[in-house]
């Protein structure tokens, strides 16, 4: 069944192309995302800690998850910059999720306690915003095309 959903993602969203990439880079951001969303739930509703140490812990596990999704999945077409320095790479990717991380803070700020939006909705809105940054950044800086 399992091998059934790939092979049908796989024929769905080319590796090559900058459609299939980012199309790859959705669904990746869509599970990095319900890892994000149910730990920033836990945490706020069955913890009752405040939002944005909430939203941090959610960010950074979806951020490990996405990584690994990144380099097994999305990007396997491009030549990765730093694929022998596996440090480096995940520093750089890591970098680009921080910076994520702090547009998505400051976007969760400005809607819960700037306009008074409900936390949940804010975090939706932030979280697809914060998802174009991410796959145009990580896909300037760390994966290229490769050259054929």
């Amino acid at each position: 069944m399992f091998a059934g959903i790939v092979k049908k993602l796989r024929s769905r969203f080319p590796r090559k192309s900058l459609m299939g990439q980012f199309l790859r880079y959705m669904v990746t951001g869509g599970v990095a995302f319900v890892a994000d969303f149910g730990l920033f739930a836990l945490c706020l509703y069955g913890f009752g800690w405040h939002y944005l140490l909430a939203n941090l812990v959610g960010l950074v596990a979806g951020l490990v998850l996405n990584y690994l999704m990144s380099i097994l999945w999305v990007f396997t077409a491009c030549k990765r910059i730093l694929e022998k320095r596996k440090l480096a790479e995940f520093t750089l990717f890591a970098l680009v999720g921080i910076a994520g991380v702090g547009i998505n803070q400051v976007l969760m700020y400005l809607m819960v306690d700037g306009l008074g939006l409900n936390e949940m909705l804010s975090k939706m809105v932030a979280a697809v915003l914060v998802l174009m940054w991410n796959f145009g950044a990580r896909k300037l800086i760390l994966f290229k095309k490769r050259e054929k």
